[in-house]
């Protein structure tokens, strides 16, 4: 009887705790419609306003007002290009396709300029980053024996494919997921690049992309569709995971892993719990790396322990979200752009 009071406080623990962080962020839904497209991809240009490039070949502007300055279309000939990964330096918005063949563009307030292009069959890029006003990366698919790695260091204006020779090697399986362009996390010249499939692993470089790591995870793997979906690091020490089987969006085993000492060894996290499949994971600013949030189509997430232990806020599924200050930040979806206010 004694074991049995146990269990039914420790339950009520849990429970009441996961209810009271819920009712602490009651959160503000305002969504902007962007008929025929599925935006993965979103960043934030100021406090204010959010970037966001989509699966028709669409760009565009979105201030806090809910005014939108879209881009004329992207489009060559019959082509009408898939953005996924994006990017912002200076001012210059980097849009980067999925598919064959690969097509970085440059867009400004009057030039638009393809700066990269690759042609391969396998060629399939999922995401991009800048450390600094000069120096990017681009992340996609291995085309030969490792993932492709793009590299800039004039601002965007030139990019070169690192060679497999001065990257680690991937195994038969291993790629990247294209879900929300955030298989990239970056903090001062560190960057962390996430894969999935036959092969969960973290690739990293302290030097921009001159030298490279690769850790072994515990997060789910050994098929085409599990695997790690999405990084996020608050410093060079202290990082997230999470990711799952996109085919079985409620398995909950082995999907969320956090690390102490920069990607070398992860510790799994909220084990058979919520979240489950996630696409996309980002710390709280302002909150000293303890805030975390996290989206899937299933939901909207919230941890204040640093990814340990969670409580679903939404019922709203969208693919990725950036937030702009603690309390506010911008999601996207299906045919949607959303901002949030959390209380």
């Amino acid at each position: 009887m004694k074991s049995n009071i146990f269990v039914l406080k420790v339950f009520l623990f849990i429970f009441g705790t996961q209810n009271m962080l819920a009712q602490e962020k009651i959160i503000s839904i305002e969504k902007i419609e962007i008929k025929g497209s599925s935006i993965r991809a979103i960043e934030l240009l100021n406090d204010s306003t959010v970037v966001f490039a989509g699966s028709i070949g669409d760009v565009g502007i979105i201030s806090n007002s809910g005014q939108i300055k879209n881009f004329k279309p992207i489009k060559i000939d019959t082509l009408i290009p898939h953005f996924r990964a994006l990017a912002i330096n200076n001012n210059n918005i980097f849009v980067l396709n999925v598919g064959n063949p690969a097509l970085l563009y440059k867009l400004n307030k009057s030039d638009l300029s393809i700066v990269y292009t690759e042609k391969h069959e396998k060629v399939f890029y999922d995401s991009m980053k800048f450390f600094d006003n000069l120096n990017g990366i681009a992340l996609g698919d291995p085309t030969d024996t490792c993932l492709s790695v793009l590299i800039t260091a004039n601002g965007g204006n030139f990019w070169t494919k690192i060679p497999c020779e001065n990257l680690p090697k991937t195994v038969e399986g291993e790629a990247a997921f294209a879900a929300s362009n955030t298989n990239i996390a970056i903090f001062g010249k560190n960057a962390w690049l996430v894969s999935g499939g036959n092969k969960s692993r973290v690739f990293h470089t302290s030097s921009m992309g001159k030298s490279w790591k690769v850790y072994e995870t515990p997060v789910i793997q050994g098929k085409s569709t599990a695997g790690i979906y999405t990084v996020d690091f608050y410093n060079k020490k202290q990082g997230i995971i999470c990711g799952g089987d996109f085919t079985d969006k409620f398995g909950n085993a082995a999907n969320k892993a956090i690390t102490k000492d920069g990607g070398k060894n992860w510790e799994v996290v909220s084990e058979n719990k919520e979240p489950h499949y996630v696409s996309c994971v980002q710390y709280v600013p302002n909150t000293k790396g303890k805030e975390v949030i996290a989206v899937s189509t299933s939901g909207i997430f919230y941890s204040k322990n640093a990814g340990r232990d969670w409580a679903k806020i939404s019922n709203e599924g969208f693919y990725t979200v950036r937030m702009s200050s603690k309390n506010t930040g911008w999601l996207s979806g299906n045919e949607v752009i959303a901002k949030f206010i959390l209380n």
